[in-house]
């Protein structure tokens, strides 16, 4: 188990940016993937991104591509998702999560954070 803290949600308009961290506790950060993910009002969580243990591998959902970038720093214990572009849509909570391998569904991963919000305003 890895305990994940994520932070940097918050309140923006469209078009404007943000990005989320996420510090990990597991002295072992380096071995996990990691992915964000993000849950609006009603509907379920859905996958936003991935990122393997060494980054070189990653994935962004089709709504995102091209708007946000994961990332991460192994030195740091700490996995980011930066966002442009943001758009109503985008109006979630985000949850970061961890893993021994690469996956892209919530069952994928077996650690999570608490999530934190981030609210785009048309």
């Amino acid at each position: 188990q890895v305990q994940l803290v994520e932070s940097g949600g918050g309140l923006v308009q469209a078009g404007g940016s943000l990005r989320l961290s996420c510090a990990a506790s597991a002295r072992t950060f380096s071995t996990y993937a990691m992915g964000w993910f993000r849950q609006a009002p009603g509907k379920e969580r859905e996958f936003v991104a991935t990122i393997s243990w060494n980054g070189r591998t990653t994935y962004h959902a089709d709504s995102v591509k091209g708007r946000f970038t994961i990332s991460r720093d192994n030195a740091k214990n700490t996995v980011y998702l930066q966002m442009v572009s943001l758009k109503p849509e985008d109006t979630a909570v985000y949850y970061c999560a961890a893993e021994r391998v690469l996956g892209t569904t919530p069952k994928d991963f077996g650690s999570w954070g608490q999530g934190t919000q981030v609210t785009v305003s048309s």
